[in-house]
């Protein structure tokens, strides 16, 4: 049996990436916007969070499942052929891996566990690329829970894969029918829903967003990839740091994750958003799902539906600590197009015989561009971290190529 890797300790509140400061805020983002049903619930989910990382059991529980079940570590592999491509040393840290195919059963084993610590009976989520709904199902099933899942009408549609998938691990599938049914529209309806039953149901949000404490307890469960890559970045690179941490942000939570692991560090954080849901790039100060943070917005303040061939992509902002982080400038937001992603993902599968998912093409497609354009000087190193494997869009390819 391999070594169980411990969990991270707790952070230290102070410096970039600690915990936040009073009532969840990251400068002049985060807070918790939530109607006054749901204040209380979130100041349980705060209290139990803050407990339970201080506790060795549950870190050991925790990192048990994460080895034993989710399959970590995962490996960092260096991608040579395209490497000698582009003229720069890339790395693709193997989120696609892990059990279910993504980042997103970090923290929904975290949360999952937290929801049976404090007594509740079943998980509520939502989801867009569906694959945050498939590791919510396996984590209810697994620890004995049940489970519903909302999920946009559209992204049902195209995401067929995934539903087919909860639906067999015993979850209950919503279908959200209102706005444009993709992944804004399905958080909502969760967040309406979690107001009626929050004795019973734990609100497993997917994402860096959310109302305090979700953005940091998010990146907290997911920083087990920044943390993990950085030990194999110290044992396989020179200079143990590379130049440039790059990772695909719909809200944010793969790359939070990441970015955390190197936020001491010289290392460059690039954020790759889809060039129609550019919150961080793009977006302005508002208030949406419990948080203040980047969005999407029209003239008269209204939300604007985000658009992106990639369904974890389409959301209209991004987690208020990567707004924070841009302005500080210490990690940089830029935009790719569905064209170039969907290049991208071609490109990976036929030189390193990997089909990333869509999501995580948006990163390899700010990579390829960067090193053509300049902005990645020859030699230099890039972590990429890979969040999710392409199967579930495979239906969404085989129309385009």
């Amino acid at each position: 049996m391999r070594d169980v890797p411990p969990w991270r300790e707790p952070v230290p509140a102070t410096g970039t990436m600690g915990e936040p400061r009073a009532r969840g805020r990251f400068g002049e983002y985060g807070g918790r916007y939530a109607p006054e049903s749901l204040v209380e619930a979130c100041r349980e989910v705060d209290e139990a969070f803050r407990e339970a990382r201080a506790d060795p059991g549950f870190r050991g529980a925790l990192a048990e499942l994460l080895a034993l079940h989710a399959g970590r570590p995962t490996p960092l592999t260096p991608a040579r052929r395209l490497s000698q491509e582009l003229g720069v040393r890339l790395y693709l840290k193997r989120e696609d891996l892990t059990h279910t195919g993504s980042h997103k059963i970090n923290n929904v084993l975290g949360q999952g566990l937290l929801a049976a610590r404090m007594g509740r009976r079943r998980l509520i989520a939502e989801t867009g690329a569906g694959q945050h709904g498939v590791a919510t199902a396996t984590a209810a099933a697994l620890l004995g829970l049940e489970a519903t899942v909302f999920m946009g009408e559209r992204d049902i549609e195209r995401q067929a894969l995934n539903v087919f998938r909860m639906r067999m691990l015993g979850a209950e599938v919503v279908p959200v029918t209102t706005g444009s049914r993709t992944l804004k529209d399905a958080t909502s309806e969760a967040m309406r829903h979690w107001v009626g039953v929050t004795g019973e149901s734990h609100y497993c949000v997917g994402s860096v967003i959310g109302p305090d404490p979700y953005p940091w307890m998010v990146r907290e469960f997911q920083r087990v990839i920044g943390d993990e890559a950085r030990g194999q970045c110290a044992a396989e690179l020179r200079t143990g740091v590379p130049d440039h941490v790059v990772a695909c942000v719909g809200g944010g939570s793969n790359a939070a994750g990441t970015f955390a692991g190197f936020a001491d560090t010289a290392a460059r954080f690039v954020g790759v958003e889809a060039e129609g849901g550019a919150g961080a790039a793009r977006g302005r100060l508002g208030v949406l799902h419990g948080c203040r943070s980047l969005f999407l917005q029209d003239d008269d303040g209204q939300i604007v539906e985000g658009r992106s061939i990639a369904a974890g992509l389409d959301y209209p902002g991004v987690g208020p600590e990567h707004a924070h982080l841009r302005d500080l400038g210490r990690a940089r937001y830029v935009t790719v197009t569905d064209e170039e992603a969907v290049g991208a993902a071609v490109r990976l599968a036929r030189t390193e015989g990997i089909v990333p998912a869509l999501e995580s093409a948006h990163a390899l497609a700010w990579v390829i561009r960067a090193a053509g354009g300049g902005d990645l000087p020859a030699g230099s190193t890039v972590l990429m971290t890979l969040s999710g494997r392409g199967d579930k869009d495979v239906s969404t390819l085989k129309e385009l190529l």
